[in-house]
C-alpha cells in the first residue's frame, strides 16, 4: 500500500499507533516473520510484554552498520517494544522463518548517531518518523540520537551455554 507521509505520521498521532497501524503491524509482523517475499532485514521481535506478561510481537527492521546488527525505535523512547525489551532485561527472539533468541543490548546516545543514519537509508516507512532527513548530515543525527533508542542485537549467550552442555 502506497501511503503518503502525512498519513504514516498521522498513523502514530502523538507516537500512540492508531487502530489501523496496529491490524497492519500484525499483519506485517506475520509477513516478516515468516520471511516470505519481504527484504532480507524485515523481522519480526518477539518480547514479554511488561505489563500482561503475553508474547508481544511487533514488525521492524535490522540495520547492518559495521559487523553488528540493530533495532531502531522510529518512534523514539516511548514506543512499546522499547519499554517491553528493557523490561524483559533485553530478552527476546528475532523471528524470520524460524525463531531465534537474542540478547538486545541497548546503545548509548553518543554513539547512535551513525546507526541512526544507516537505519533511515533501509527503514524507508520508518524514516518518516524522524525530525531530520535521511541524506542529513551525521550531526543531525547527533542531535537527535538521545531520543531514538538503538539496541544491539546479540546471541543469546544463556542458549548457547545450555546448548553446549
Amino acid at each position: 500500500m502506497i501511503m503518503s507521509d502525512a498519513m504514516r505520521r498521522r498513523m502514530y498521532h502523538g507516537g500512540r499507533p492508531s487502530r489501523l497501524a496496529r491490524a497492519l503491524n500484525r499483519a506485517s509482523a506475520l509477513q516478516f516473520g515468516s520471511g516470505f517475499l519481504v527484504p532480507d532485514n524485515w523481522v519480526a521481535m518477539e518480547v514479554t510484554g511488561r505489563r500482561s506478561g503475553r508474547t508481544v510481537i511487533c514488525p521492524l527492521v535490522v540495520t547492518r552498520y559495521g559487523n553488528e546488527r540493530y533495532l531502531v525505535s522510529m518512534l523514539g523512547e516511548g514506543s512499546e517494544w522499547v519499554q517491553n525489551v528493557r523490561a524483559a532485561g533485553g530478552k527476546a527472539s528475532i523471528k524470520r522463518g524460524g525463531s531465534q533468541p537474542v540478547q538486545l543490548t541497548e546503545i548509548p546516545p553518543q554513539e547512535r548517531a551513525s546507526i541512526l543514519k544507516a537505519w533511515a537509508q533501509v527503514a524507508t516507512s520508518g524514516r518518516h518518523h524522524l525530525p531530520v532527513s535521511h541524506e542529513a548530515p551525521i550531526s543531525a543525527f547527533e542531535t537527535i540520537a538521545g531520543d531514538y533508542p538503538v539496541f544491539r542485537i546479540d546471541q543469546d549467550r544463556q542458549l548457547e551455554v545450555r546448548d553446549a552442555a
